[in-house]
């Protein structure tokens, strides 16, 4: 189901290459998701068991409000691995919430939240994946060229198992705050955690519904050979010199791949430019999804400097309010 015409994208840039990869609408819905790896659910059910098993109800410290008026709250649990996450929930002026929303962030993420979202009436958990932001730890960068690394010589050690078990045990521990919410949990992601949300919603049912905005992680083949800025070229590198990761360790962490396994009802929005997470990846995810989805194309992802640019970000929130309708 599309939402929005096929836009255009941004006609002027900087990059040393074409961020639209020379594709069009056409050849952007002809891309098809790499197949999963004949042991891909031996691999990841285990990794969500053990996950999912750990919940606690944290402590929670009030800091403050927000300039919606709601209520933030720093918090802190366990993960996986014996690691501690750093987190900040938000809720509802006043009276109970009536969903529960875990939001992602993108590499390089600050300690701070994203404060354009609009839900007024949900609690809304904003976790740190491991390394990076309120979560940062001895042992893991926390640097995206660095992080996007750290383990890849074996799917056992890859950090973005570890991430996505994160998002897992974030789910649980917001629904031990609010159990009365399990049937109106959803997950919002972009770019870093919209490609690791999608790889998380193929385990994990509790999530009910999710909006994925520009994911990355799709299409591993694709993306270690199209010319990028991003975390995606550290990857590139790696693989150059050791070609062997793409079987052996990125085919258990493909989004696209992963998509195929996604039954919840999934927002996604897909950019036609893109110079930090290639379009083709994007879609592939979006066309994989196994469920019922909504297509939301954008102009741009990873670049603002666009007329319209305002408005576009405009139209996602819209869409986003609408999917996650409060009542």
């Amino acid at each position: 189901m599309l939402l929005r015409s096929p836009p255009a994208p941004p006609a002027h840039h900087l990059f040393p290459f074409d961020p639209t990869y020379g594709l069009g609408w056409n050849e952007l819905f002809r891309i098809e998701a790499p197949l999963l790896p004949a042991d891909f659910e031996a691999f990841w059910a285990p990794r969500y068991a053990r996950a999912a098993a750990l919940v606690y109800r944290p402590d929670l410290h009030e800091v403050g409000l927000d300039p919606h008026g709601r209520r933030i709250y720093e918090l802190q649990f366990p993960t996986t691995g014996g690691l501690i996450l750093g987190a900040l929930l938000l809720l509802p002026a006043e009276g109970k919430p009536i969903q529960a929303l875990v939001v992602g962030h993108g590499y390089g993420a600050s300690e701070d939240y994203d404060a354009t979202l609009p839900f007024r009436r949900s609690a809304l958990l904003f976790p740190w994946c491991r390394g990076l932001g309120r979560s940062r730890c001895p042992g893991i960068p926390d640097t995206p060229s660095a992080h996007v690394l750290h383990g890849i010589s074996h799917p056992s050690t890859y950090v973005h198992g570890g991430c996505v078990e994160d998002l897992w045990v974030a789910a649980g521990v917001l629904l031990a705050l609010f159990p009365d919410l399990s049937d109106r949990l959803g997950y919002i992601g972009t770019s870093f955690s919209g490609g690791l949300g999608v790889l998380a919603l193929a385990w994990d049912k509790r999530f009910r519904r999710a909006a994925v905005s520009v994911p990355s992680f799709g299409h591993h083949p694709l993306r270690l050979r199209l010319p990028t800025v991003g975390s995606a070229a550290s990857v590139q590198t790696y693989a150059r010199e050791h070609p062997e990761v793409l079987a052996e360790t990125l085919a258990y962490f493909d989004a696209a791949a992963a998509a195929r396994l996604v039954n919840q009802p999934v927002l996604c929005a897909c950019a036609v430019f893109d110079p930090v997470v290639a379009p083709p990846g994007q879609f592939a995810i979006h066309h994989a999804l196994a469920g019922p989805k909504d297509l939301l194309p954008l102009a741009a992802g990873h670049f603002s400097d666009f007329p319209g640019a305002g408005e576009e970000h405009r139209i996602l929130t819209q869409n986003l309010v609408d999917f996650f309708a409060e009542p």
